[in-house]
């Protein structure tokens, strides 16, 4: 498996972030993980990179955003609405993937109005689920 440029983890919580980013490096996922933990820095990021839409190319665009639904400040509903706003989900190649310790009904049906979002995960990662999300979207860095 060929790594990735850049991976965002968005989540409020530290243990949370520091399992994540574990299994992303023991899979060899990307070449540089992020960590955010809330919605509104990550946001701030991507329009300081070049898939933000004012031109400006301070950040790399990230491949894959793992995404925390209840946050403080700006949580993952938030996030996705501001995201479609200010144009990204159409200029930025980025996969979104949503990550839940608890996932209602509710949130699993108002996650399906999100074409950005390509599936969710339960906390935490595992290396299986890592590799199926190359696999199926990164196909070219399965290899």
């Amino acid at each position: 498996m060929r790594p990735l440029d850049l991976i965002l983890l968005v989540d409020d919580d530290d243990t949370t972030n520091y399992v994540n980013k574990r299994t992303l490096q023991r899979t060899n996922a990307a070449h540089e993980i992020k960590v955010f933990t809330n919605g509104e820095q990550a946001l701030t990021y991507i329009k300081n990179s070049v898939c933000g839409t004012d031109g400006t190319a301070l950040n790399p665009c990230p491949d894959l955003i793992f995404l925390d639904i209840k946050m403080p400040i700006m949580d993952g509903f938030e996030f996705l609405e501001a995201y479609k706003t200010l144009g990204l989900s159409k200029t930025a190649p980025t996969t979104i993937m949503m990550l839940t310790s608890s996932a209602s009904f509710y949130d699993l049906k108002k996650l399906e109005t999100y074409e950005e979002v390509k599936r969710h995960f339960s906390k935490p990662l595992a290396d299986h689920d890592v590799k199926e999300i190359i696999k199926d979207y990164f196909p070219a860095n399965a290899d």
